[in-house]
């Protein structure tokens, strides 16, 4: 009996798509393209949000590690809730919606963060969270959801899932990518965050409603046009971002690191004080260099005063220019001093020049870029003092704090120069101990200048730290700031400060963990 042989199915030939699924998928450039847009956009906000949140709690790695984690939340919580909604909904009538709410969001970061910053303003870890959480987790999470319902539109075929998924997240990761890149090397050194956060709301608002268009005259009747209320919606939220403009503004000028201000003394009309991130950073008497205001400028002053004879000229370096308070300082104590500056932040070298009467010459030379790059191109032996007063906010960023940095100002310094330091503790003083302990695994000569609450544990303050290669003059170094501090000040050295120091760590560049020894619990 003879039989039919057994009908084989061709695998190899994918059948037709349904005729359903091809109507509702979007085209391919324009699913990617709603990808990218969508993955890039969470980028910029990520980084804008953190020079947002920045002058009210900040630029700690507390605060960088919050923005990120919040953002990373929000794209997990999105992502998740736009595939659920995904496989429940047809997507297309959300796309525009997310997009168009994003935009609202995003706008509405800037006097949410203004006003909300005033009121967390510090540096508490549970301020820190919910001021990020306001200014990245809506409009991130939206945001989040675009791509898991474009994903969804484009799964037509099961043996292509694989192609069509690694795609599409392969063009929104070259987003994220392209946002970050553009946002840290362009857009912020362009325009101010405002006009950023603006430009993006306005983006992200305009592609919503012209999508939304797309996409019902694309599907005819089976897809609702967009109403007349959702457009007043954009708008309303769009109006909303107007809040900025009365909102507190605790900036001046916006540059590429710091949100900064100089604002006049009430009870100096030639005084000014730069405000760096609502900090105080540096004070200058537009009339008299050589008026020291701050306590631990007066301690710098004291120890450039001892260190050679008087008005004799010296070749400075300066880590961390701010106002130029010590370089105008030494250069009119010591004429013929020659003060280089290394600033990493080059609209604060600007900003000196048309409001804080800095100007360069062959006195004063100002360097834009890294500290430790740049003394690290400095001639061994090619200065008599170095000055270190380099903040982020009120951290000193862990590279100059490591051995590693204290052996490139070592080199630099001529047999007898001094290294005087600047640095901000609190109790219970972790990080002062370990930067002292650090200094002193490469300079064999080491003081410490603090008010003695301070070292008492009983409050922050600022620390200077003097080392050399030589003895250090201590009498007439103290002697010098009994006559020019106006407040209670020790200087600690010999058994005194080993006894403070104790065994605390030497900072390295293998291990610095400078924001957790400067936390106060």
């Amino acid at each position: 009996m003879e039989t039919s042989p057994p009908e084989v199915a061709d695998v190899g030939t994918p059948p037709d798509e349904p005729a359903e699924v091809q109507r509702h998928a979007l085209p391919p450039g324009l699913a990617a393209a709603l990808v990218f847009l969508a993955s890039g956009a969470v980028l910029v906000l990520e980084t804008a949000s953190l020079r947002l949140v920045g002058p009210y709690v900040g630029v700690t790695l507390q605060v960088t590690s919050s923005v990120i984690g919040v953002a990373l939340a929000a794209i997990a919580y999105g992502a998740w809730v736009g595939g659920w909604l995904a496989d429940r909904r047809d997507p297309r009538p959300l796309l525009a919606p997310a997009l168009v709410l994003a935009g609202i969001c995003t706008a509405l970061t800037l006097p949410i963060v203004r006003y909300a910053g005033e009121v967390l303003r510090g540096g508490a870890a549970v301020g820190i969270l919910l001021l990020t959480a306001m200014a990245i987790f809506l409009p991130a999470a939206l945001l989040a959801a675009v791509t898991p319902l474009v994903v969804k539109l484009q799964l037509g075929d099961l043996r292509r899932t694989g192609q069509v998924v690694g795609r599409l997240s392969s063009i929104g990761t070259l987003g994220a990518i392209t946002a970050t890149l553009g946002t840290g090397f362009v857009l912020v050194a362009a325009m101010p965050s405002t006009a950023i956060i603006i430009g993006l709301a306005v983006l992200l608002g305009v592609t919503g409603l012209a999508l939304g268009v797309y996409l019902h005259r694309q599907a005819g009747s089976t897809l609702p046009r967009p109403s007349r209320a959702t457009a007043a919606l954009a708008v309303l939220g769009l109006a909303g971002a107007s809040l900025s403009a009365v909102a507190p503004n605790p900036c001046d000028i916006e540059t590429a690191y710091h949100c900064a201000s100089v604002e006049p003394d009430p009870d100096n009309s030639t005084g000014r004080l730069l405000v760096l991130n609502s900090a105080w950073h540096s004070y200058v008497d537009l009339a008299d260099p050589t008026h020291l205001e701050f306590e631990y400028t007066k301690w710098f002053g004291a120890v450039a005063d001892v260190m050679s004879p008087a008005g004799e000229p010296l070749d400075a370096v300066h880590l961390g220019g701010g106002g130029f308070t010590m370089p105008r300082y030494l250069t009119a104590t010591r004429p013929g001093t020659r003060n280089e500056v290394y600033e990493i932040d080059g609209g604060l070298v600007e900003l000196g020049r048309r409001e804080l009467d800095v100007r360069p010459g062959p006195e004063l030379r100002a360097r834009v870029g890294d500290a430790r790059m740049l003394i690290g191109e400095r001639p061994d032996r090619s200065a008599d003092l170095v000055v270190g007063d380099a903040f982020g906010h009120l951290v000193v960023p862990w590279h100059l704090s490591t051995r590693e940095m204290a052996a490139e100002v070592r080199r630099v310094i001529r047999p007898g120069g001094m290294y005087a330091q600047n640095v901000i503790d609190y109790p219970p003083l972790r990080f002062i101990r370990a930067e002292v302990a650090t200094v002193a695994a490469e300079f064999p000569h080491v003081a410490l200048i603090a008010p003695p609450d301070a070292l008492a544990g009983s409050q922050g303050a600022n620390f200077v730290i003097v080392a050399s290669d030589a003895a250090l003059p201590l009498e007439a170094l103290r002697q010098q700031l009994v006559t020019s501090a106006d407040s209670p000040v020790t200087l600690l050295s010999g058994p005194g400060l080993d006894e403070f120091v104790d065994d605390a760590m030497v900072l390295t560049d293998e291990y610095a963990p400078v924001d957790q020894l400067l936390a106060t619990s």
